[in-house]
């Protein structure tokens, strides 16, 4: 984002947006957010986030799951679809098994809006995992 300020700007108003301004719990946020990590293989992202998950409620064994690809198993129905939805969506595209029940199903758990907010978070920290990756970020 230094490196090109305007675009960098425009980013940073975007992470404010997805961090404070959405109807995503800190919850779902942070867990959406270890999932890019970890599907993207973004030490950064690993290492700033998991604290702030813990603060957001993410217990230990919900963090390990999800620094290892595992499912949490969450057991709040939204959680779990949120999940589901992340990990569908963390990958480079919409996986060829995403179908219309898979949207209805996530519209319901999450509303139209959350579901908006949950893909842009996914693609806005992928984003931010690429270009670390490009200039090769290391974990603090």
């Amino acid at each position: 984002m230094l490196y090109a300020p305007s675009v960098g700007h425009a980013l940073q108003e975007l992470g404010a947006a997805i961090r404070f301004r959405t109807k995503l719990t800190p919850r779902v946020r942070e867990m959406a957010i270890l999932v890019v990590a970890q599907a993207w293989d973004c030490g950064y992202e690993q290492a700033s986030h998991e604290p702030i998950g813990r603060a957001a409620g993410l217990t230990t064994p919900e963090i390990e799951a999800l620094r290892s690809g595992a499912d949490p198993a969450f057991a709040d129905n939204t959680e779990r679809v949120a999940y589901s939805v992340t990990r569908a969506l963390a990958g480079a595209r919409v996986p060829a098994d995403w179908t219309t029940r898979s949207t209805a199903a996530a519209i319901a758990a999450l509303g139209e809006e959350g579901l908006v907010e949950l893909s842009t978070l996914v693609g806005y920290y992928a984003l931010l995992a690429l270009q670390m990756r490009i200039f090769r970020v290391p974990a603090p």
